[in-house]
């Protein structure tokens, strides 16, 4: 019944399926690139990556509007809003004849997807804290790998029956699915004594508190440069089996390989958080990539590599590149999110948004600079962890 507490695993697996939603929109559509290029965009391929980074920068709008809002009427009626506009917008852009609508259409499913990603971590927020919250973002993000981790096969099989306007209307169907489960099964957790009021004064006040604590300022900067490495990964990812390594046509079963592999990160960040505490295995885990991203960066550019040797590295290098944000994304969201508590839904939504639209304005020109090789991508995922490292020293105690 609606009004009955969940289970802890039923609740975990909610969550994360509203939260793939994210990941299932920008995995699925990876082999759907070179066709779209090809289609809409045949005089310059990288264009086609904006099918990417125009999603997420909807997000990052939507992010900024969809926590306040569930602050004032609740975390339900955000989270089925966001639905609706996310299917309009997938509609949209399944049947466009140009790219430009296209994006237009992933923009409005960007905002759209904004109110399962923001609201349920307020959610989230709303029952627990600190380190168990860490926790339950933890196994959440697992299960939010292992899941899009099949989503280049779904893609790359609907393409072969459907073409790639049918992506579009599976998208549909997951959403329906995802939020209806929500929808029917869990009790509002935002009680109306608890709501502010929407109006641009406590609005203001509550962005100016999030901004002002030097905790979920500077763990917000950090998660802005690891998502950023994430979206360079996500525009090019497709362009580098392809044309660098010519193997396109097996993309979505090494895509999905990573992913399964690199989930485990989140897993480890579960046993160990409790233990070891978030701000060591964040500075642990960004030490040990800026030391992998450096060597990458090395062997792109010098072409020390023997060349049997550079798909296999290639591929490490991006499980631990995935696995990265398994082991800090869910303790850099703690980090931020543990003072803010009371106005979960904002602290949540400015974090959100700055760290979006921050790692797509970072990553696009890095996608944009595909030129066949890998020293755009290792240099400019090398320049973001090492930067992220910098700005965590600099997070103060509490």
């Amino acid at each position: 019944m609606p009004g009955q507490r969940l289970s802890r695993g039923e609740f975990v697996a909610m969550i994360a399926m509203l939260f793939a939603t994210i990941a299932f929109s920008i995995d699925a559509m990876l082999p759907a690139l070179p066709q779209i290029g090809a289609e809409l965009t045949p005089d310059n391929l990288n264009h086609a990556q904006f099918i990417i980074t125009s999603f997420m920068l909807g997000i990052g709008v939507g992010t900024l509007i969809s926590g306040p809002l569930s602050d004032s009427y609740g975390r339900k009626p955000v989270i089925l809003g966001g639905a609706a506009l996310y299917i309009a917008g997938a509609a949209l852009a399944g049947l466009a004849q140009s790219l430009e609508l296209v994006l237009i259409g992933r923009v409005i499913q960007g905002l759209g997807a904004a109110g399962p990603r923001v609201v349920a971590l307020a959610v989230v927020r709303d029952l627990f804290s600190g380190r168990e919250m860490a926790r339950i973002v933890s196994i959440v993000m697992m299960i939010f790998t292992l899941l899009p981790a099949l989503a280049p096969s779904i893609g790359a099989g609907i393409i072969t029956f459907l073409g790639w306007r049918g992506i579009f209307a599976v998208f549909i169907a997951f959403s329906v699915l995802s939020v209806g489960w929500f929808s029917l099964r869990q009790a509002e957790t935002l009680p109306p004594e608890r709501r502010r009021p929407m109006r641009v004064t406590p609005l203001l006040d509550a962005a100016r508190e999030v901004v002002r604590d030097p905790v979920a300022r500077i763990a917000t900067l950090v998660q802005t440069l690891i998502f950023s490495v994430l979206f360079m990964f996500l525009s090019s990812t497709q362009q580098v089996f392809d044309i660098h390594f010519g193997r396109g046509d097996s993309f979505p079963l090494w895509f999905g390989f990573i992913a399964v592999i690199a989930g485990s990160a989140s897993f480890l960040n579960a046993v160990l958080v409790g233990r070891l505490g978030m701000r060591f295995l964040i500075r642990t885990t960004l030490i040990v990539q800026v030391g992998l991203s450096g060597a990458m960066m090395v062997l792109a550019w010098t072409g020390a590599l023997p060349g049997w040797a550079e798909f296999p590295a290639f591929v490490v290098w991006q499980i631990t590149i995935f696995g990265m944000l398994g082991l800090t994304i869910g303790n850099l969201n703690a980090l931020a999110m543990e003072p803010l508590g009371h106005i979960a839904g904002m602290a949540a939504s400015i974090i959100g948004a700055l760290s979006t639209v921050g790692s797509v304005i970072l990553a696009a020109p890095v996608g944009q600079a595909f030129d066949g090789s890998l020293r755009p991508l290792t240099t400019g995922a090398f320049l973001a962890v090492a930067a992220a490292l910098w700005m965590l020293s600099r997070l103060p105690e509490r």
